[in-house]
């Protein structure tokens, strides 16, 4: 088996969205516009509730998939389709976009930490205009994976021992994981060698290697590109540490993008403004 080395380190970009929540932009910001299959990462966290109260209203989405993975807070989602729920910490949100839908993410909380992500992955053309479908599973939903030294909640994909997460997406086959480290324990994982992937720190920091074999520490929120091979070798420091590791196949399609749509035509971006302002996608 090849390890997976670090390719690339990106810090990510202060910014806004929805109706003003901070957060900081680590795709789909100007140094790393995409990974494919992966269209941009959010980080949010804030315990100031003037960062967040006002949350995302009703927005349309076209083309792809939006990932929400709450750490602390609760949200709540509504839909066009018909969906509803509240995400509490430890919940996560997946919802297929496909052929258009309008949706609203709102705290459910006046104070208090809210903290998590966002992540958008992008549809094969053959499949950017399915019905739109919405998985939500809790934390009591998502298996945790006990190993010496770490615990890993397996929200999509299947360990190297064979604990699968409960999100199903075979178009690009992702992994995503939570991984919780003792300090100074290993940590290793197999992944799909044409597969793209990186690494998120959420607390403390881990030691990995470079693609030219060098060492290197990993500090929160910076991400780390992984590059070709089947494992992934890592350790924590002298702290705890806690990461995502996620990984997907990529689609090697042409992406053209207009603010909450991804298609592969700038054609297809006019068609779905279009569809959006005359009402075809539905109403909240």
């Amino acid at each position: 088996m090849t390890a997976r080395r670090v390719a690339a380190l990106h810090d990510g970009l202060p910014a806004t969205d929805g109706a003003g929540v901070e957060l900081l932009r680590v795709i789909g910001q100007p140094e790393l516009m995409q990974l494919d299959p992966f269209l941009l990462l959010d980080v949010f966290r804030s315990d100031d509730p003037q960062d967040y109260i006002a949350g995302f209203p009703a927005h349309p989405h076209r083309g792809f998939e939006t990932v929400t993975y709450l750490l602390q807070g609760r949200m709540r989602h509504r839909d066009s389709a018909g969906h509803e729920g509240v995400i509490e910490a430890g919940g996560i949100q997946w919802m297929t976009a496909g052929s258009g839908i309008l949706h609203s993410e709102m705290p459910e909380q006046q104070d208090g930490l809210l903290q998590g992500f966002q992540l958008w992955i992008n549809l094969p053309a053959a499949h950017k205009m399915d019905p739109p479908r919405y998985q939500e599973f809790s934390a009591g939903q998502i298996p945790l994976e006990r190993r010496q030294g770490s615990d890993i909640r397996v929200i999509a994909g299947k360990t190297r021992q064979g604990t699968r997460g409960p999100v199903q997406q075979p178009l690009t086959d992702p992994r995503y994981f939570d991984v919780s480290l003792q300090a100074g324990h290993p940590y290793h994982e197999e992944l799909p060698p044409g597969h793209a992937a990186f690494l998120l720190v959420i607390e403390g920091r881990l030691r990995a290697k470079t693609d030219q074999g060098e060492p290197t520490w990993l500090e929160r929120d910076r991400l780390a590109i992984l590059g070709p091979g089947d494992r992934v070798e890592l350790a924590a420091g002298d702290n705890p540490a806690r990461f995502l590791l996620v990984a997907g196949r990529p689609l090697g399609e042409p992406v053209a993008r207009g603010g909450p749509f991804v298609m592969n035509r700038e054609a297809e971006i006019h068609q779905a403004f279009d569809d959006y302002r005359s009402g075809r996608m539905g109403r909240l």
